[in-house]
Order: C-alpha cells, then structure tokens, then sequence
C-alpha cells in the first residue's frame, strides 16, 4: 500500500477564446469544477496502475457564489 499525504483541491476551469495579452483581461463563458489537487492527481495515478493507496488530505468546506 502507497500512502499519500497531498493537496485535495477542486479545480475552476474557465475555457476562454484566446490567452490575454499582459494587462489584459479575456472574458469566459461556462465553466467546469473537477477534481484536482497534487495529492489527488498522484493517487489516482497509482490506483490506476493498480496499487493500493490510502490518500491523507486537509478538508476545508469552501462556498461558490455566483
């Protein structure tokens, strides 16, 4: 068993026409929440390739407004 002690984050993902210039600001439009975070993503990886791991994480309640 692989332990991993990591970031458990929720990723904001805005997909935009193009990348601003500096100073610039590009507007969005819908937007995702996935699931990321470095410890996360290692854990993942590991199951997937099929270990057993164990994922140690901080846990934060967080609120979204519109």
């Amino acid at each position: 068993m692989i332990v991993v002690f990591g970031s458990i984050n929720v990723d904001l993902i805005v997909p935009v026409p193009r990348l601003p210039r500096a100073g610039e600001t590009v507007l969005g439009g819908d937007y995702a929440l996935l699931p990321g975070g470095k410890g996360a993503n290692q854990a993942l990886a590991a199951r997937r390739a099929g270990t057993e791991i164990a994922l140690v994480g901080p846990s934060v309640r967080i609120r979204l407004r519109a």
